[in-house]
């Protein structure tokens, strides 16, 4: 039997250095080497230090990044094709997903919630608030339609009963947007007191069912790092 690789992933820490900060790209390839079953090391970095081990490893670089054998490697994007050919069948899991749908579904909630939560201007809001809502209720329609895999078991499906994404289980479109969405639910109701609505069913189930998951339950930062996080360019609104 092969050697296990040595892997060791960098992330941000939180404010106090203690756990993990608040970054969605940290929390996506942490879930995706849980996911995998893999052995690696979580090694939190304090960016107020700037200790000696980013000057070695990865000058100029900000976490995550990513010892793999001795080799650093920093593009997230890179990071995450490299352990989906890297940690795969039989001993690991493939995450990536069925369909192409899946791994686009959602990509414009975070940029319109931005432009929503960054507004100072209360004459604005109405119109981010919608803009932003348009981008819920697109996700909530793709999580309420029954994906092919579903219609060639029950072809009178109207409606998907799917846990996630792109089926079942967690893939990497997941590990993509949830960490997004964990962002987006605390800084709205923080800044907003906006709560993803109810009449989302899909969505709503969605993200019940995904913090119900070790994978991710136990990868999220700290509420508190989040708005720490966003205290300097979320706005409230003076009513």
């Amino acid at each position: 039997m092969a050697q296990a690789p040595k892997i060791e992933l960098f992330v941000k820490a939180s404010v106090d250095a203690e756990s993990v900060g608040n970054c969605p790209f940290c929390q996506r390839l942490f879930m995706i080497l849980w996911l995998k079953g893999a052995n690696f090391t979580l090694t939190t970095v304090d960016m107020k230090r700037a200790p000696d081990v980013l000057r070695t490893l990865a000058p100029g670089s900000q976490p995550p990044f990513l010892l793999y054998n001795e080799e650093v490697r920093t593009d997230t994007n890179k990071i995450e094709e490299f352990l989906e050919e890297t940690l795969a069948p039989p001993e690991y899991p493939k995450l990536c997903c069925r369909y192409k749908e899946s791994t686009i579904a959602g990509d414009d909630i975070f940029r319109k919630f931005s432009a929503y939560i960054k507004n100072p201007s209360p004459g604005l809001n109405n119109m981010l608030e919608k803009s932003f809502l348009s981008t819920l209720v697109k996700m909530n329609m793709y999580l309420e339609t029954p994906l092919p895999a579903e219609l060639e078991k029950n072809p009178n499906a109207t409606e998907s009963s799917r846990l996630y994404l792109d089926g079942d289980k967690l893939t990497l479109a997941d590990c993509n947007l949830l960490p997004k969405l964990n962002i987006v639910k605390v800084v709205c109701k923080q800044y907003r007191d906006f709560a993803i609505p109810e009449s989302l069913k899909g969505l709503t189930r969605y993200l019940d069912n995904a913090y119900k998951q070790d994978e991710f339950r136990f990868t999220c930062p700290n509420d508190s790092e989040i708005l720490i996080a966003y205290h300097s360019v979320a706005k409230y609104l003076n009513k």
